[in-house]
């Protein structure tokens, strides 16, 4: 029996290698890009550019190549996707958040609680968006851009086109962030030092790429601030995942009266299982690099493969109202999230 399954297994591996390869080949690309002084100045990751180059290809070559590519594109979208994101646990250590103290986890909780609240509510009853697609533009910008919206996916089970346009005003508000902080810090250097603008930075962009990029602007403090701040947020992302998924079983009930198990995003446990291992500093220093390394590499083929799959008429047709909720999140994040740091160093100040 075994003899005669492998002959059909080896052809089905087979399947995934063009897919595979294409999204290889645009992450290689993207990487190349992100290493550009003046593209990573911009605070464009590889992350960022492997999605637009998927796009591009997306809409362009893509449509005569999908019969030999889709297995494996839909395999890095999913199953690659998935192992990122538990990999992402090796940026992340424990000790980061002491040197934010009690005030930075306050501030981030708050303004994470408060982003992705303002987006059920907004998105729905505001903006008459699907629970999706509302989900999916709160956990980018409540918690860490395209990397969360990619994670939030399959929990919410998302289709591509929703995705991508959660991830499009990542880019976008999240750019224009870039510029807009270190502009506005001369105006409110008296309300914030360098280092709480930097954790006011760090708990209120978006995207990792983006933070480094503004906090650097700023002042060296402000950016060691608002890397360790911007961490501590994206540990948040594994125990937002469970209770999201808790709620999406709460709004599916299953049929027959029958009760049904949660759907526990196990890679988000997991991810919390790396970032503890990595607390205790197991590993080598040089082998974590290469995983960091590793782990950029599949969440730019993941990324680059959500691309591949996503058509520009899907995003025409969604229109400009996940554009203005997330105008309004961004507001939020800005005005919201200034008030939230005052309040929080007051307080404990």
């Amino acid at each position: 029996m075994t003899e005669l399954t492998l002959p059909h297994q080896r052809h089905r591996a087979w399947h995934f290698i063009p897919g595979l390869a294409l999204s290889a080949v645009i992450t290689g690309a993207a990487l190349w890009g992100g290493a550009v002084p003046a593209v990573a100045g911009a605070g464009f990751s590889a992350l960022t550019l492997a999605i637009l180059l998927g796009m591009v290809i997306g809409n362009t070559l893509y449509p005569r190549l999908h019969p030999r590519c889709d297995d494996g594109v839909l395999f890095a979208k999913q199953h690659l996707l998935r192992l990122g994101i538990i990999l992402y646990g090796f940026r992340l250590t424990f000790s980061q958040i002491a040197d934010v103290g009690v005030s930075g986890i306050a501030i981030d909780v708050l303004t994470l609680t408060s982003t992705f609240l303002l987006a059920c509510l907004l998105g729905q009853k505001v903006f008459g968006l699907d629970k999706q697609t509302s989900w999916l533009i709160g956990a980018g910008s409540s918690i860490c851009g395209a990397a969360a919206v990619l994670a939030t996916e399959p929990v919410v089970k998302a289709g591509a086109s929703k995705v991508t346009v959660a991830v499009a005003t990542v880019v976008i508000f999240g750019t224009l962030a870039i510029f807009l902080y270190p502009a506005m810090y001369p105006l409110l250097a008296a309300w914030f030092s360098p280092e709480t603008f930097g954790i006011y930075i760090g708990s209120t962009m978006h995207e990792v790429a983006q933070v480094v990029a503004a906090g650097h602007a700023v002042s060296p403090d402000a950016e060691n601030t608002a890397v360790i701040a911007k961490m501590l947020r994206v540990m948040m992302l594994a125990p937002f995942l469970i209770l999201l998924a808790a709620r999406v079983k709460q709004l599916s009930p299953a049929g027959g009266g029958q009760k049904s198990k949660i759907a526990i995003p196990w890679f988000a446990v997991l991810f919390i299982a790396v970032a503890i291992v990595n607390s205790f500093h197991l590993l080598p220093e040089a082998a974590v690099s290469a995983l960091i390394a590793l782990d950029t590499v599949l969440l730019a083929m993941a990324m680059a493969a959500l691309g591949l799959t996503t058509h520009v008429s899907a995003l025409k047709k969604a229109g400009a109202r996940p554009l203005l909720m997330a105008l309004a999140l961004f507001i939020w994040l800005i005005v919201g999230g200034g008030a939230i740091n005052l309040a929080v160093h007051w307080l404990i100040a």
